[in-house]
């Protein structure tokens, strides 16, 4: 089985409601002008812009997703989003255990697990990222802490369906070097 590939763009930080809009129909009309496209688009927008670029993308083949979601479906967490209320918004995926959210937010693998399986309990489609810093990559142990980081953060009943591995090479990132395919 030959599989899609899958260009995801998360959007960050960034933009607001009339540049979201502007830069989500502009990827649809591309879209839309480039039929049978042999791979799936994915733009995961910040929370309060998805209503706006779900309304933007509509009919383009290109899917929506949230940059993170909470383990639990509601409750008192303030600032937190549910994978349900993203469902909700019009989102069919969402990315758990981004290099960011590691490292700024201190999360686990069990909470990006967690997370994870939040995700697919909502009929989401789950991106666990996965990837290694500089410092452990010239240490020799990129296969160590990206085994360790997928076997923790993997969610129960993952499958090739439901779940995308996301490869990010933190070492890549404003370091000057560049991840090859190997």
């Amino acid at each position: 089985m030959a599989r899609r590939k899958l260009i995801a763009g998360n959007w960050k930080m960034n933009c607001l409601k009339a540049d979201a809009k502007a830069l989500a129909s502009d990827l649809a009309q591309r879209m839309k002008a480039a039929p049978g496209a042999r791979f799936d688009m994915l733009i995961c927008p910040p929370f309060p812009l998805i209503p706006v670029v779900v309304a933007a993308a509509e009919g383009s083949g290109i899917a929506v997703g949230g940059q993170d979601c909470h383990a639990k479906e509601k409750g008192a967490h303030t600032g937190d989003t549910s994978a349900w209320m993203l469902k909700d918004a019009g989102c069919s995926a969402v990315i758990v255990g981004h290099s960011e959210r590691r490292t700024n937010h201190h999360e686990t693998d069990a909470e990006i697990k967690a997370k994870a399986e939040a995700a697919l309990a909502a009929g989401l489609l789950a991106i666990v990222c996965i990837g290694e810093t500089l410092e452990q990559r010239d240490a020799g142990k990129t296969l160590e802490i990206n085994r360790t980081q997928l076997h923790g953060s993997l969610p129960d009943g993952a499958t090739a369906t439901n779940t995308v591995i996301a490869y990010e090479p933190v070492w890549a990132i404003g370091t000057g070097r560049t991840a090859t395919p190997a």
